[in-house]
């Protein structure tokens, strides 16, 4: 369970911000997106390593 303290006279939209983020840091909707559907083990490491080529070819373009 997430528990996001409020102070006294913060703003709820800032509170509302915290809980958000602690949210997105647990990774329930990723892990839900994934589970919708079955990917083979074999297409799950295809994309695996296309990403990582993506990932290397923008840091080669920094350089």
């Amino acid at each position: 369970m997430i528990i996001v303290p409020v102070k006294d006279g913060e703003n709820i939209e800032r509170a509302l911000k915290k809980f958000k983020r602690k949210f997105e840091k647990t990774g329930v909707v990723k892990e839900l997106r994934s589970r919708q559907q079955y990917d083979k083990p074999s297409v799950k490491r295809r994309l695996k390593m296309e990403h990582a080529i993506y990932i290397q070819q923008l840091r080669d373009a920094e350089e």
